[in-house]
Order: structure tokens, then C-alpha cells, then sequence
């Protein structure tokens, strides 16, 4: 697959770049995906969340009414669940969501949402860019340049600081590397716009393992 290079006023540069096959070419792989996007979402939850049991709340533990006579049921603690402000029966306790996975399996995840997007021809490539200072409204620009309007994933060789704290306050845009770049991500753009070196440094990332 060959994707043409546009250079950031969205103009075409007459330059082509060749998709890897081995990157860009695989058949999706639908659980694999499913799997690492689970986990990520699961590694994002805290699991703070607690609820006070009897023992826990609040009240006196004397003995609220005898135990026979009343025609109701026995009853020895105000801080019985069954009571209004009692403590909770098998409430939620703090715990550890995340799960492992095979660093193979992770590794066919990525390979699946990047051939998914080939596939769908939602791939754009820009040759190598930078800027002098953190601006956001020139970094809108470049994207409108682009035809990019929802969800856009841009994807740096290494990290440019001026360009991540130019697309921060972009809602729609979020600033990868090549290293930091994941299954989650992938799935939830609309647009994948590959800075021109990107390409060879995921085709090198993936030819390593």
C-alpha cells in the first residue's frame, strides 16, 4: 500500500512512502483487540471504591429491643444492615483491576488497529514538521490543512514538546510517539495522521520483536 507524503499546508509533496505489509497489511484480529483495549480500560480504573459493612458505621451495638415477645424478627445491633444507616452486606472493597497479557498478543492488537485503519484508508502522512513555539491555533491550522475534523491521533517519532502542548487543549486531538502508541488509541480516532518518519520507526518497533 502506497500513501502519498503531504507536507503541512496539506499539499501533496510528489513523494510516496510503501506501507509495510508485516504492519500495515495483516488481517484484524478482532479479539486481540478486544483483549488489550479491556485491559487498558481496566489499568485506568482506581478501585478506590469502598462501603462501610456492621463493624464499620457509626451507632450504639446495644441491644435494641428484646429478644422474644415483640412479634417481629430478633434484631441485636442498630448497625444491622437491615436497619436505615446499618452497614452494607457485600458491599465494594478496594481492589486491583488489571490483568496480564502476552507481550505477543499485545503486539498483534497494535498490528490489527493498524492494518484496521489501512484498510479503511484512514491513514495520512506528513512529512516531518516542527515549531518554533507551543501555538495551538497553528497547530489547528496544519490539521484543517490536513481534512482532519473528529477524532485525530498524530503520531511523532520521539517527543516534540512544542507540538504536544499545542494539540493539549484540542479535544478531538491527542499527540502519540511511536513508542507510547496503543491499542485504545488506535481504535478511538477517526484519523491516524503518521508523521513521515513514524512510518519506518513502527515498521522497525515490530520487525524487532
Amino acid at each position: 500500500m502506497e500513501l502519498s507524503v503531504l507536507n503541512i499546508k496539506g499539499e501533496d509533496t510528489g513523494r510516496k512512502v510503501t506501507l509495510s505489509d508485516a504492519v500495515f497489511g495483516l488481517e484484524p484480529n478482532e479479539h486481540a483487540m478486544y483483549l488489550d483495549v479491556k485491559q487498558y480500560l481496566a489499568n485506568q480504573r482506581q478501585g478506590t471504591h469502598k462501603s462501610k459493612e456492621r463493624n464499620e458505621v457509626a451507632g450504639s451495638t446495644k441491644k435494641i429491643k428484646k429478644q422474644k415477645g415483640t412479634g417481629g424478627a430478633r434484631a441485636g445491633s442498630i448497625k444491622s444492615p437491615v436497619f436505615v444507616g446499618g452497614g452494607r452486606v457485600f458491599g465494594p472493597k478496594p481492589r486491583n483491576y488489571s490483568f496480564k497479557l502476552n507481550k505477543k498478543l499485545k503486539r498483534v492488537a497494535r498490528l490489527s488497529a493498524l492494518s484496521l485503519l489501512a484498510r479503511d484508508n484512514r491513514v495520512a502522512l506528513v512529512e516531518s514538521f516542527t515549531l518554533d513555539a507551543p501555538k495551538t491555533k497553528e497547530f489547528r491550522g496544519i490539521l484543517n490543512n490536513l481534512q482532519t475534523t473528529g477524532k485525530t491521533l498524530i503520531v511523532l517519532p520521539a517527543v516534540d514538546k512544542n507540538i504536544v502542548l499545542s494539540g493539549r487543549n484540542l479535544p478531538k486531538v491527542k499527540v502519540s510517539t511511536v513508542k507510547d502508541v496503543n491499542t485504545y488509541d488506535l481504535l478511538n480516532t477517526e484519523k491516524l495522521v503518521l508523521v513521515e518518519q513514524s512510518v519506518n520507526e513502527l515498521e522497525n518497533l515490530f520487525s524487532a520483536k
